[in-house]
């Protein structure tokens, strides 16, 4: 089980994000302009037929400004559409058209009948002459060609007739793999669901060290685009240490990902130890002096490490930093930097500035922070747009509660003043955290103070039995009033 991952060509997810770029309204306007390209390179490159047509054609093209009344995943008279969800909006950006060209179009589907007839003829060749292996691997061949051409359904259908047919565990997993892109590339999160379990399985029952690590990184991307930050944290952290999956995202995505769903979900302690303190991300978000202690190995997680290393946010990271390539230790360490030099430069220091605010409580430089992500990050990325105003929404919950809790009253004033908004705003925010019993506090205006109710364990328990306990009882009460017998139906 030691053979090299396979079908991890296609389909291409950056491509993915290109076609999201389209849609995006937030997204710049040369940035569109730059996936536009892209998009038409690679439809001319793969010989996308298939997919071109579901980009731009006239009627049920997903881009196409006269079908913008047209739902993704509603069939046409004539032709059933490509299922997909790749889009920011219903609605592309009017300012750029994708346009379609009929002429192109044929070639395309000339060029894709072409390649077809020919691997047909090299699997009835395998069939008469050859192995199963060379028939597997003709049919391999056509499974890779629908993806590549972004043809969700045969693509799909492709694999799982070369998954029943393959009896290497290896190979298996792959597919499965495979499969799990193609339902990340167009968006279908049931059917990428549906893959990382049969995945699981095998793996569980056999897999390598490497597909094993892969599948902890596709759980974890998975995980977050259904908004399960608390699960998929441990898993994308654990990754940054053996990440190898650049089929699925770039290792400055996955740094991404992680810090975001970390900073989220894990308690304070946590947080240090595997976001703050974490070597791979101190590479990365850390300062100068951070940086060089994480790449040479004097840093590392854990609860050991010093809290007065850690500089203030206001002033270690007042003024946004310049853009930089994110490095794998990993790949580092084994002496190649070819996917390093690879990845587009990111400006890590408004994540960077998110951390260490949280961390050090302050606040108002956390707000701040957090504008920030939710521009430069939070609405780019096609993972993380639609949980864009939840998450936002979430971290400030989180550092309402870890102020609140160190303190029994808090004045009104000073809390705005520290988060550096209006009392007004603070008011009606707070208010929404406690009507849904987040944040257990309540706000007195009149005398300007917040005070926070901590109710001890045990009273907490006891409000749980009784509460539960009566609606149980009420339970039995409908329910033997349901069954009960008459005196003539007893006997």
């Amino acid at each position: 089980m030691g053979s090299d991952p396979q079908y991890i060509k296609f389909p291409d997810l950056t491509l993915a994000q290109h076609v999201f770029n389209l849609s995006n309204p937030s997204c710049p306007q040369t940035v569109r302009q730059t996936s536009l390209k892209k998009v038409q390179d690679a439809i001319s490159e793969n010989k996308m037929a298939p997919f071109y047509r579901h980009l731009a054609h006239p009627v049920e093209g997903i881009l196409n400004h006269s079908g913008e009344g047209v739902p993704q995943h509603q069939a046409s008279s004539t032709k059933s559409l490509i299922s997909s969800n790749m889009l920011a909006s219903r609605k592309s950006p009017q300012k750029i058209d994708f346009p379609w060209d009929e002429s192109l179009y044929q070639s395309l589907v000339e060029d894709n009948k072409k390649e077809l007839d020919a691997f047909q003829k090299e699997e009835g060749e395998a069939e008469e002459a050859a192995g199963d292996t060379e028939v597997l691997a003709a049919r391999g061949k056509r499974a890779e060609f629908w993806a590549r051409v972004g043809d969700k359904d045969k693509a799909i259908e492709s694999h799982e007739a070369l998954l029943e047919k393959t009896t290497f565990l290896g190979t298996k997993i792959d597919l499965v793999l495979a499969m799990i892109r193609i339902g990340l590339f167009f968006g279908d999160t049931l059917s990428v669901r549906k893959n990382i379990e049969r995945a699981n399985t095998l793996i569980e029952s056999g897999g390598d060290w490497d597909r094993r690590n892969r599948l902890k990184a596709y759980k974890g991307l998975h995980l977050l685009t259904i908004r399960s930050y608390s699960v998929a944290a441990p898993l994308l952290l654990d990754s940054l240490s053996t990440f190898t999956s650049y089929e699925l995202c770039s290792y400055s995505a996955l740094v991404i990902y992680s810090v975001l769903a970390g900073s989220l979900s894990l308690k304070r302690v946590d947080f240090k130890a595997k976001v703050v303190d974490a070597p791979e991300i101190k590479a990365i978000l850390g300062s100068g002096e951070d940086r060089v202690a994480a790449l040479t190995g004097e840093v590392s997680s854990g609860p050991g490490a010093n809290d007065e290393e850690m500089k203030d946010a206001s002033t270690s990271r007042a003024t946004p930093g310049a853009a930089t390539t994110a490095i794998n230790l990993t790949t580092l360490g084994a002496g190649s930097g070819i996917q390093a030099e690879a990845e587009a430069p990111v400006d890590f220091s408004p994540l960077a500035n998110l951390v260490s605010s949280l961390y050090n409580g302050n606040y108002r430089t956390f707000f701040v922070a957090l504008a920030a992500v939710e521009d430069n990050f939070l609405t780019q990325d096609r993972y993380l747009y639609e949980h864009r105003a939840w998450f936002v929404r979430e971290m400030r919950l989180r550092a309402y509660q870890q102020l609140l809790q160190s303190y029994r009253v808090v004045g009104l004033n000073s809390m705005a003043s520290d988060f550096g908004v209006t009392v007004d705003f603070l008011d009606r925010d707070l208010a929404k955290f406690i009507a849904s019993n987040r944040i257990a506090c309540t706000i007195d205006r009149v005398n300007g103070i917040i005070e926070t109710n901590r109710p001890d364990d045990k009273n907490k328990q006891y409000a749980d039995v009784v509460k539960h306990g009566d609606a149980l009882i009420t339970k039995l009460q409908k329910y033997g009033q349901a069954v009960r017998l008459r005196g003539s139906e007893r006997s």
